[in-house]
């Protein structure tokens, strides 16, 4: 078997043809771009689409992506219309989000990484993914993970799935993405979207995150609603965001705090709800 180098990097940095300029773009710097008409949610979209096929289904093999949203382009020019229209729907308005395969959201299948749920589409958004989309998030698609969130063997592989496969880290594709976020790293570290959102047990954001160069943060338990996630510890689990700054998770988990009658343990979370991106204090390390 042909063994990828460090070329691999190279390659990773650089946008396939028609998708210049989206590998390395963040929440802020793509909102940016939208609000000052550089580009529109629908390119967005298309050139992480072809980063996508050229990355994670061929050259590289990442398989950091269980499916696509067969609906992207279209709620794309949604948003873009809204935006001509001066409607924006708050800070992540066109902007394309990927979730863990975990995650419930409406138009595709949450498989936990597992042939016995392959099929299982209940066609409905969990509270994370309702609450992204409130915010004019696109769900561009759901990331690899450990099957079952790596809770179905002492021995199991982190990062593999019988869905999916294993979870290539596009920095160096014989070492590990680590934890059951895996394919959420890797595709943001391969710039498939400018951010993510895993969930995490023990150490499953934080350690791919870790991994792949990314911000990664489990949120308390109570602040994000659970519901609609397949679940492992009611004391221990929780989705949480994963992107290249402290500024994007921070307006992610902004976006993300919610109470839901489904999950008891976020009866409180709105007390706490705030802007955590507009907190930030640049000044605050030195």
């Amino acid at each position: 078997m042909k063994r990828w180098t460090i070329a691999v990097v190279a390659l990773l940095l650089a946008a396939p043809a028609g998708a210049q300029g989206v590998e390395d773009a963040t929440i802020v710097s793509l909102s940016a771009d939208l609000a000052a008409g550089r580009t529109s949610s629908v390119k967005a979209v298309r050139a992480y689409l072809k980063r996508i096929a050229a990355y994670d289904r061929r050259g590289p093999r990442l398989n950091s992506i269980i499916a696509l949203n067969p609906h992207a382009l279209a709620e794309a020019r949604t948003m873009d219309a809204e935006r001509r229209a001066g409607r924006l729907r708050g800070p992540l308005h066109g902007i394309p989000i990927l979730l863990k395969d975990n995650i419930e959201a409406a138009g595709m299948p949450t498989t936990a990484g597992s042939l016995a749920l392959a099929r299982n589409d209940p066609d409905r958004d969990s509270p994370v993914a309702a609450a992204l989309k409130a915010k004019g998030a696109i769900i561009l698609g759901k990331t690899n993970l450990s099957e079952w969130a790596n809770f179905r063997s002492e021995r199991s592989l982190s990062g593999w799935s019988a869905v999916g496969g294993l979870t290539r880290n596009p920095y160096a594709l014989d070492r590990t993405t680590c934890g059951s976020s895996s394919g959420s790293g890797a595709a943001v570290a391969a710039g498939f979207a400018p951010a993510a959102i895993g969930s995490e047990t023990n150490g499953s954001i934080i350690c791919p995150s870790s991994m792949t160069g990314l911000v990664g943060l489990k949120p308390s338990i109570g602040l994000v609603p659970r519901t609609h996630i397949v679940p492992i510890s009611h004391s221990q689990d929780t989705a949480g965001p994963m992107a290249h700054s402290v500024r994007d998770v921070a307006t992610l988990l902004s976006v993300l705090i919610a109470s839901d009658p489904g999950d008891p343990a976020t009866a409180g979370a709105l007390a706490h709800a705030k802007d955590y991106a507009a907190a930030l204090d640049p000044a605050a390390v030195r």
